[in-house]
């Protein structure tokens, strides 16, 4: 009886997705589909992504990049091995060093600062560059707890079965 009273209303199979077909065109007037939507923006980010891929596919670094980014990895070594040798320099030779320390002492203030902003600028900037090529990953974030447990019905029940 139910199968003839919608046979009966939309015909058959086909004429009820022809229905389901119209009222779906009807709906994306007022609303767009989603997941079309989704689709073309996946499509439109691929191109763009291959096109960025192509753009760079062959690219190989010159002499002068090499010297360069030889040259960049100087500075870490070089201040590492310049504090030790000023430990040395301290023990070999107290009393020039007492000296050098007094002109140190001399230097304006606000050409420490300009040092300091020029060696974190230097550093900052390298570090950024290598991020930007994605040398390094970040580590993942630990998983947030929820503030409250979820409600667990069995140990409820158990906990009031327990206190009399």
């Amino acid at each position: 009886m139910i199968r003839s009273l919608f046979g009966a209303l939309f015909g058959s199979a086909g004429g009820a997705r022809a229905l389901s077909d119209g009222v779906t065109k009807v709906a994306e007037v007022f609303r767009p589909n989603a997941t079309r939507a989704m689709e073309l923006d996946h499509d439109a980010y691929t191109a763009a992504h291959a096109s960025h891929l192509a753009e760079f596919q062959y690219a190989r670094r010159g002499r002068f990049d090499t010297f360069v980014n030889g040259l960049n990895r100087l500075p870490r070594p070089m201040l590492a091995i310049g504090t030790l040798a000023l430990f040395v320099y301290a023990m070999a030779d107290p009393d020039g060093f007492a000296r050098r320390m007094q002109a140190l002492a001399l230097v304006p203030e606000p050409l420490w600062w300009l040092l300091g902003a020029v060696v974190a600028f230097y550093f900052g900037a390298r570090e950024a560059h290598h991020a930007r090529l994605g040398k390094f990953t970040p580590p993942p974030l630990p998983r947030k707890l929820p503030d409250t447990a979820p409600g667990n019905p069995a140990l409820a029940d158990w906990k009031a079965a327990q206190d009399p």
